[in-house]
């Protein structure tokens, strides 16, 4: 299992991901990514044994998220009480942050990167199968933002945030110990 306290330098490549994110006006995708009802869950008993930090490490394919965490000293937080994470994926961090937001937001990583993280959390388990049923609704965010959910026609969610830019959800309901991961196509800004 990675040792994610030991992933300094990925931090600085996440916080320029977080950067570009910032920059940016609108996050839609219009690819042919899966919904979360077509999505294959991960096995909870291959994947419940680890805390978010620990799942998101080991996926590979949140990297940047995973260092951002521990620059902004998140990662203990994230490993106790229940959360739902709408995970950024590195493809979406390096499609939305440039590298001179990237070096803002290292100067203080518990100011506006704190905020940028705490953004894509949501206290308590909330999978695919209750996102769906908030079609049109806002939901809280832990740093106190609100998030509009909007399913499509053909079943996908779509995730709004207070700067008008828009996030799919490509992979649904990688299982944690304490929670769940959705991973998103792109960064939600507050």
């Amino acid at each position: 299992m990675m040792n994610i306290r030991k992933a300094g330098i990925a931090g600085v490549a996440l916080v320029a991901v977080l950067g570009l994110a910032a920059c940016s006006s609108d996050s839609d995708s219009t690819s042919d990514e899966t919904t979360p009802a077509a999505t294959e869950s991960a096995s909870p008993e291959a994947t419940a044994a680890g805390t978010i930090p620990e799942i998101a490490a080991e996926a590979g394919s949140f990297t940047t998220l995973v260092d951002a965490v521990v620059a902004a000293d998140l990662a203990d937080t994230l490993s106790t009480d229940e959360y739902t994470v709408f995970a950024p994926t590195d493809e979406a961090w390096n499609k939305d942050v440039d590298a001179a937001t990237t070096a803002t937001l290292l100067e203080d990583p518990t100011g506006q990167l704190t905020s940028i993280l705490t953004y894509h959390v949501v206290p308590g388990k909330v999978t695919a199968a209750d996102v769906s049923k908030l079609d049109g609704q806002d939901i809280t965010t832990v740093n106190g933002e609100t998030l509009k959910v909007k399913i499509t026609n053909d079943g996908k969610v779509k995730l709004t945030d207070a700067k008008g830019g828009t996030v799919t959800v490509v992979t649904a309901d990688v299982e944690a110990s304490n929670g769940v991961i959705h991973a998103i196509d792109g960064v939600l800004m507050p």
